[in-house]
């Protein structure tokens, strides 16, 4: 066998959705941001397009920056009677809260000879990989896709194509707490073999 497949399976297993509220003020390195993101790159791409992109909020003031718009998107852009004041609490506070927020940006590539859903699901793979090195590392991750990254304004704000998408906030900090526990459906469940 070419890997420990036993300690990959248990890092896959161990990968945990951990909250920025569960973060301590510790600081993830940017070293490590930069081993999280070249281990993201390395996701399968169809066409070897590599459509990912990454916006990394490090500096308190680019994060302060990143939380004052979330609030003020939420509290212009989501209509009055859908809004609540705890969710805008954790809107603001998370960036704040979060040593890193990575944006997590598909950029469409030009001649889009691929389809849009492969380039998102290429996208998608990058953050698992990104999930997993924070798991490697100890560090909590959570990948939001809260309304606002989808606003004219947030895309503005990004500098991104028309034709690119935000897929998210990937919000990374040590964990306060205990590493989560959790448990899946048995395989039988949820495969059906021909």
């Amino acid at each position: 066998m070419k890997y420990n497949l036993s300690e990959i399976t248990d890092l896959i297993k161990d990968r945990r959705t951990i909250y920025p509220e569960q973060y301590t003020s510790r600081q993830v390195q940017k070293e490590q941001v930069e081993k999280i993101l070249n281990n993201a790159i390395w996701a399968p791409t169809h066409g070897n397009t590599q459509p990912w992109r990454f916006q990394v909020f490090m500096s308190e003031e680019s994060r302060e920056e990143l939380s004052r718009l979330l609030g003020t998107l939420y509290v212009e852009k989501i209509p009055s009677e859908k809004q609540n004041s705890m969710k805008l609490a954790k809107i603001i506070s998370r960036p704040l809260k979060s040593s890193v927020v990575v944006a997590i940006i598909m950029k469409r590539d030009e001649t889009e000879k691929i389809a849009e859903i492969e380039e998102i699901e290429a996208v998608a793979c990058a953050v698992q990989n990104m999930h997993l090195t924070c798991t490697a590392y100890g560090i909590g991750g959570f990948w939001a896709t809260p309304k606002m990254i989808n606003f004219t304004e947030f895309k503005d704000f990004l500098k991104i194509g028309e034709k690119d998408k935000c897929l998210g906030l990937f919000y990374m900090g040590y964990p306060d707490i205990e590493w989560p526990k959790a448990h899946r459906k048995p395989l039988e469940y949820v495969t059906e073999w021909k």
